[in-house]
């Protein structure tokens, strides 16, 4: 697993194929399977929300950018693009 700070990670919205709910989608974290559902089990409970972990994207429930890139953040992912 890469170290936080060379991490080049993108947060945006997606409402495709999820009968119009919105979800927030991370992509681009670089490690391993364990690691990436440890990431994903923080920033959900940080946002106080579900989601899940497939297909190498952590998924959200809901339009949570703002508080996903403020967790990020805070946490010494310095590579973070909000989109």
């Amino acid at each position: 697993t890469l170290p936080a700070a060379q991490q080049k990670i993108k947060v945006r919205l997606d409402t495709k194929h999820r009968a119009g709910k919105a979800v927030t989608l991370i992509e681009g974290f670089i490690g391993t399977k364990t690691d990436q559902e440890e990431l994903g089990k923080k920033i959900k409970t940080f946002c106080g929300t579900g989601g899940s972990v497939k297909d190498g994207e952590i998924i959200v429930q809901g339009d949570n950018r703002d508080k996903v890139l403020l967790w990020l953040q805070k946490n010494g992912f310095t590579s973070v693009k909000k989109i």
